[in-house]
Formats: C-alpha cells, sequence, structure tokens
C-alpha cells in the first residue's frame, strides 16, 4: 500500500472519516425525527409488523431493519428510520476505510466519504428507511472484506464476503450482481485468476447462497410473488433509447456533474493500473460495478431504470471518484473544480431540509419539493369526519402508497384497506372489513374515475373532494366515493382497476 511508511497520515485519515461519519449521522438522526414518513417508508413500516422471509416487491431485510428501530424507539419517524441513519454512517467510515485499504492516500480516502455523502442520493436519501439503505451498506462491507482479503489473503475474509452479499441479496436483488462482479475482479486482477482454484471463492459463493435461500424458500410458498414482479422486468418488450438517455442524466444529476466526471475518470485509471505496484487498486469497486452497471444500461434499452436503484454502488464510484481527482489538482482551476465537485449536493439538500421546516400550507405553493410529505395527519382526520358524515363502514384506497401514510396516522376509524394490489397484504389480517356495508374509497383525483370504480362495485356515488397540505397541486387533489355492492371478493382479489401508464407516481 502506498501509505505502508506513513501510519500517522493514514490513523489521522480514518479518525477524519470517523468524526465525518459521526457529525453526519448525528444531523440525520435530528432530521429522521422530525420529518414525516415518505410513502414508500410507510408500506415498509408496515412490513415491521408483518415480519416475513419475502414480500411482494423486495426481500426482507428493510422490515426486520425497521421492527429493530421501532422496538428501541417506538412507533415513530425515528424508529423507523433508525437503522437506516445509522447504516449510513457506518457505510461512510467503511468507504473511507475500504479507500486506504485500496492503497489511497489520506486526503483521496477522506474525500471519497466526503463525496459519497454529497451525492443527492445518499445526501437526500441516506436516512431514508427504503431497501437500498441496507443493500448500500452490505454492498460495501463485501468489498471491505475482499480487500482486506487481498490485504492480508487470509481465506476467513471470503467467508466475510459471502456472508455480507448474501444480507445485500437478501436486502434487494441488485446484490445478486455482486457474484458476477467478483469474478469479473479475479479474472481482471493480475494474480486473481488463481483464487479460482482455491476453496475461499467457493465457499464464499455457497454461504451468500444459503443466506439467499430463506427468500427463496418462501417464495416458493408464496407462488414466487417476488420473483414474478423482479424478475418479470427483465425480459425486453420493445427497445428505445429514451430511457438510456434518462438513465444516463439522471444519474449524472443525482451523482453530481463534477463527482459523476472524476468516477468516469476513476473507472477508466481502475483498468489502465491494473497491476501495477504501487497503484491505487481501484480494480476492486470498478469491476465488482461493472456487471450492475451494463444490466442496468441494457434494461434502459426497453424500460425506465428508477434514479435510485444504482444506489448500492455509489460507494465504489465515490472510490474512484476521489482518487482520480488527486490527479487533477496541478491548476488552479482544476483544485478549485475539486473544491467544488460536492457543494452542489449539500447546497440542495441543505435547501430541501429548509423547505421541510416551512409551515403547511407552504408559502413555496406548488413548488414546494417537500409536498409529498405534507399534511397527512390533517388529512386522514378529515377522511375520518367524511366517514363519519356519510356513514361509511369502511375506507379503502387505490395504491399502497395513501394506504400506508393513513394506516401510519392511526386517525382512521374504521377498517382500512388497499383495494387493488392485495398481494401486498395478508388474508389472515383481523382488519378485513364487513363488505355488506357501505365503504368510502379515496384516493388521488387523476387516479379515481367512474367507469373504474363501477367495475369493482355495483353501487358508487360520489362523495366530495378533499384537499391535502391546503395546496392545489395534482399531488394534493383527492376524491372520494361511496360504494356498496362488491363484483368480486375484494379482500382477496382485489378490484380490477385500468392503470394508465405512470398513473401510480
Amino acid at each position: 500500500m502506498t501509505e505502508a511508511a506513513g501510519r500517522p497520515p493514514l490513523v489521522d485519515a480514518r479518525r477524519g472519516v470517523l468524526l465525518l461519519a459521526l457529525a453526519l449521522t448525528a444531523i440525520r438522526l435530528a432530521a429522521a425525527g422530525a420529518i414525516h414518513l415518505t410513502e414508500d417508508e410507510a408500506y415498509y413500516r408496515f412490513w415491521a409488523q408483518h415480519l416475513q422471509l419475502g414480500y411482494l416487491d423486495h426481500p426482507p431485510m428493510i422490515g426486520w431493519w425497521i421492527r429493530a428501530g421501532m422496538s428501541l424507539f417506538g412507533d415513530t419517524p425515528l424508529g423507523v428510520r433508525l437503522l437506516p441513519t445509522l447504516s449510513c454512517g457506518l457505510n461512510t467510515w467503511l468507504i473511507g476505510d475500504l479507500a486506504v485499504r485500496l492503497g489511497a492516500g489520506p486526503r483521496a480516502a477522506f474525500r471519497a466519504a466526503l463525496w459519497y455523502n454529497a451525492t443527492l442520493t445518499v445526501c437526500l436519501g441516506g436516512m431514508l428507511a427504503i431497501p437500498d439503505a441496507p443493500a448500500s451498506l452490505f454492498w460495501t462491507i463485501t468489498l471491505w472484506a475482499l480487500a482486506r482479503f487481498w490485504e492480508h489473503r487470509r481465506a476467513g475474509w471470503w467467508l466475510a464476503a459471502g456472508l455480507a452479499a448474501g444480507l445485500a441479496v437478501m436486502s434487494k436483488y441488485s446484490g445478486l450482481f455482486l457474484a458476477p462482479g467478483v469474478l469479473v475482479w479475479l479474472l481482471a486482477t493480475p494474480g486473481g485468476a488463481a483464487e479460482l482454484k482455491k476453496p475461499g471463492p467457493w465457499a464464499a459463493a455457497v454461504l451468500a447462497a444459503a443466506v439467499f435461500a430463506l427468500n427463496i424458500v418462501w417464495n416458493a410458498q408464496h407462488q414466487w410473488i417476488t420473483f414474478i414482479k423482479q424478475f418479470g422486468r427483465v425480459a425486453p418488450h420493445g427497445f428505445t433509447l429514451a430511457y438510456l438517455f434518462e438513465l444516463v442524466v439522471t444519474q449524472i444529476l443525482l451523482f453530481t456533474p463534477i463527482m459523476a466526471a472524476y468516477a468516469a475518470l476513476g473507472a477508466r485509471q481502475a483498468w489502465r493500473e491494473r497491476g501495477q505496484a504501487g497503484a491505487v487498486q481501484l480494480l476492486l469497486p470498478a469491476a465488482t460495478s461493472a456487471p450492475f452497471a451494463a444490466y442496468l444500461l441494457l434494461h434502459s434499452l426497453h424500460d425506465r431504470v428508477q434514479g435510485h436503484w444504482p444506489a448500492p454502488a455509489f460507494g465504489a464510484m465515490a472510490i474512484c471518484a476521489a482518487v482520480a481527482a488527486e490527479r487533477f489538482a496541478a491548476t488552479p482551476w482544476q483544485a478549485w473544480l475539486r473544491r467544488l465537485a460536492p457543494v452542489g449536493g449539500y447546497a440542495i439538500a441543505a435547501a430541501t431540509f429548509a423547505a421541510m421546516a416551512l409551515p403547511t400550507p407552504s408559502p413555496l405553493g406548488r413548488l414546494d419539493p417537500t409536498l409529498p410529505l405534507r399534511g397527512w395527519p390533517q388529512f386522514a382526520g378529515d377522511i375520518d369526519t367524511l366517514r363519519a358524515r356519510t356513514g361509511a363502514a369502511w375506507v379503502g384506497t387505490l395504491s399502497y402508497g395513501v394506504y400506508s401514510q393513513l394506516q401510519d396516522e392511526h386517525r382512521i376509524s374504521g377498517p382500512l384497506l388497499e383495494l387493488v394490489e392485495r398481494d401486498r397484504y395478508w388474508s389472515t389480517d383481523p382488519g378485513r372489513p364487513d363488505f355488506t356495508h357501505t365503504g368510502l374509497v379515496v384516493d388521488l383525483s387523476r387516479r379515481m374515475k367512474v367507469p373504474d370504480v363501477r367495475r369493482c362495485f355495483t353501487e358508487v356515488t360520489p362523495a366530495g373532494e378533499l384537499r391535502r397540505a391546503g395546496g392545489p397541486a395534482q399531488n394534493q387533489r383527492y376524491t372520494a366515493f361511496l360504494v356498496s355492492g362488491p363484483r368480486r371478493d375484494v379482500w382477496i382479489q382485489g378490484c380490477p382497476w385500468q392503470i394508465s401508464p405512470g398513473v401510480w407516481r
């Protein structure tokens, strides 16, 4: 390693990264307790109340994490977000330490940790209780264990890497790309192919598969619902370059443009300097991310890639960017460019958190980026008032997001259910409504069409419109219908709603 002769600077680097991780974690913990849950977080909170080894949308890890946090801090936003927030701090430290173990100097190691947190995906989402949180942590731990193996050549680190990779898959199926990524790394690294003749890599693969087997068995017992939902996206259905362009632009913006340019330079440096004595061994983070990146590019040729999907590989790319930036500070403007790189991410995050502190309704109106988080307690109360006034015995929604937010507020007196995607829930739930009584169906106005409602109920009567957070924006207008006479088993089968492209988001 390039700093082997200078232990004090490396100790200082690790201490600096630790202080950075602690400071950012403290800020995130304060924000985590003060900011309302997003729709997805409220949905995953529901998972924590029904612990399983799998769910319709993802493997189970985030549900277990939320349950652990709630056992300490109760059914509160801080309880829901506790482990994801702490994991982001741990991930920050691991990224800095991993950079050191790959041969980076103290400044580059600190920069990697700082820049990782400056990406908009992490700066804004580092506290969120979503599957990307455990997936990102276990992805980094896998690379960290591999670096420890390469540093000391102790086979036990292979088992640590296998366990971490298995837990990454139990967090999100993107972790499956770690196995081909490690293979690419070994084949591309001088001397790496020889490791494939030893038991270490294969023992790691077996251990990772054994951990993942828990979710496989659960899927086998539940009609393979998660596999069908997630792997059903893989098959191409058409061809377009529009989503590829969208993917590239979105990730440049989320990683922030200057850091994205450095990351590209770092990936090129990883290949050019593979095997060079004294060079920073960037091939580990770059090669292990390559299969995942290749899949996302291929997927974008026929379907949209959501902006947060690449998040598990952001730590690896931050290391590549930080190391590459060491070479581009020879002139004053290059030095300023490097200093400017993380400013945008932190500035945008600060502005967003400041907007969250504004009163409701927000003076920013339609321009308020925090509108999806505003007004839920009052809105849930308004719905229950409407339910009582109309005599409805239960309340239904069309989307898991609205359902989860209302369920989180605990203000709906009667039974509450989501009507469309019943596979997300459990038929044994004791909250089954009495469908012989009138119900109140409420959701975003753009989703609520009378012909759709009539596909599920024989009697449909408009019951009014509601506003959330006191604003006129499209995602704040809701329509309510009184319904009765279900045409099918709504509790088990759900309603056959006509879903238009993009209607759910």
